[in-house]
């Protein structure tokens, strides 16, 4: 599958590059054709400009400073997000990305009256979520009812990939992360260890 793989971490040694080399690796040699997206290292603006957002409403949205972006994400067949949970919500680059990239004429329609919005993102088919929490997992499922999963598979997938399946995996107490804990990541469901702990298919 044409594979786009979206990482968010300003730090070239983090635990998120690290699993993302993992990724890319295990993608490959399942036969998948991979197109990294760093939007660190490329510098990409989260903000969304004057210009954009005048332009969502009206026939056409202006994604000229991001065509570059906006085709990987509509050639994807597959889609891997892999980026730090921070105060359990999206590190503002990535937030930036969903802003300025699924956009209107892009990742969705709108409707004529302005009601539910109509999906464009026919080609996506298999999506997985990669992210770090220095939270216990109680924390996040019980406490927070998990904002940043419902946010992906309730606001973004379900309006404008209809045709996906998503599969989200968490890493809690990543601050107290060791190398074990890292091989084991994602081998196991365990919903009651603070090790790992979520791979959900939905």
């Amino acid at each position: 599958m044409k594979t786009l793989l979206v990482t968010a971490h300003p730090l070239a040694d983090s635990l998120s590059t690290h699993l993302g080399r993992r990724i890319i690796v295990q993608l490959v040699e399942a036969g998948h054709e991979v197109v990294v997206e760093d939007l660190y290292a490329e510098g990409f603006s989260p903000a969304l400009t004057a210009q954009e957002r005048s332009s969502y409403y009206t026939a056409r949205y202006d994604s000229s400073a991001v065509e570059a972006e906006v085709k990987r994400l509509q050639s994807a067949e597959a889609l891997v997000l892999l980026f730090p949970t921070w105060w359990f919500g999206f590190p503002a680059i990535l937030k930036g990305w969903f802003d300025r990239v699924w956009a209107p004429g892009i990742a969705y329609d709108h409707a004529s009256d302005y009601g539910p919005i109509k999906p464009r993102l026919d080609n996506l088919r298999e999506v997985l979520v990669v992210t770090t929490l220095g939270s216990p997992w109680w924390v996040d499922r019980f406490l927070m009812w998990q904002p940043v999963k419902r946010i992906i598979k309730i606001a973004l997938l379900s309006t404008c990939a209809k045709n996906s399946r998503l599969q989200f995996l968490s890493l809690y107490n990543c601050e107290k992360v060791d190398s074990l804990r890292v091989d084991r990541f994602g081998s196991e469901n365990r919903p009651g260890d603070d090790t790992l702990v979520e791979n959900v298919s939905a």
